[in-house]
């Protein structure tokens, strides 16, 4: 398993030439075995692609000596924050979300893109979105570097999420809300679940909200933190 595993890394790193190339391989496949199996990720599905997509080509070139630590990694070049999750929590919401090669997925706040690449490779159809235009630049050009081709990648609110592409079989979070997400729940499809972190009581918890019947059930999975999304944020109380 474990030179299958340097295989992997190999094959994804090939099509990023450059001095460091080997290093970002090496790196990978240490996130892989000592962040992400060591956190009860079992799916070899989910292993096999974060072992495939470079972490490293969803980051700013001054940042990306940081693109393969335990952290919740800022990859914006201006203005408001945004965040690729850490690695080990992108490992477990793709685990619990329990994707399917023909499921049709949504990730919301995707900054450059990083889990819905993951998500790609695991899904049939993914689309993402961000607030921000100049991430969805940066996406859409990583997208097209990997040749993922069922990933696209819309400007939009983390609020609104992408109706046009619904009903959704998986809705994937990268970030923490702080309020329910009502506009997103209702793009769920039947049979559908959303994961994500919930930060609307402490402590923060991963939960998976499945929709059946016409009904949404609410499960906690296990303590979490991540950066709240932007517009999912509770409101400030008013203080005298």
């Amino acid at each position: 398993m474990f030179q299958r595993c340097r295989q992997l890394s190999s094959a994804a790193s090939s099509a990023f030439q450059g001095p460091q190339m080997s290093g970002f391989s090496t790196a990978r496949l240490k996130m892989v075995d000592g962040q992400v199996r060591t956190n009860d990720v079992t799916d070899r599905r989910v292993l096999d692609a974060m072992l495939t997509v470079p972490r490293e080509a969803f980051v700013p070139a001054s940042r990306q000596a940081l693109a393969y630590l335990d952290l919740d990694l800022d990859v914006s070049e201006g203005g408001g924050k945004r965040f690729l999750i850490k690695p080990q929590l992108t490992g477990k919401l793709l685990q619990a979300a329990e994707i399917g090669e023909g499921d049709n997925v949504l990730v919301v706040g995707c900054a450059t893109g990083y889990l819905a690449a993951l998500a790609a490779k695991l899904a049939g159809r993914v689309t993402a979105t961000e607030c921000d235009s100049a991430l969805v630049a940066k996406a859409k050009d990583a997208f097209a570097a990997l040749g993922l081709a069922n990933v696209t990648c819309k400007a939009a609110s983390c609020t609104e999420g992408d109706p046009s592409a619904a009903p959704y079989d998986v809705i994937i979070l990268n970030g923490a809300v702080e309020v329910t997400p009502e506009g997103l729940l209702g793009q769920l499809g039947e049979g559908g679940r959303l994961v994500g972190v919930s930060a609307e009581s402490r402590p923060p918890r991963a939960v998976i909200v499945t929709h059946t019947h016409g009904e949404f059930g609410h499960r906690a999975l296990f303590d979490a933190a991540a950066p709240v999304l932007p517009g999912l944020e509770r409101a400030a109380a008013f203080v005298f």
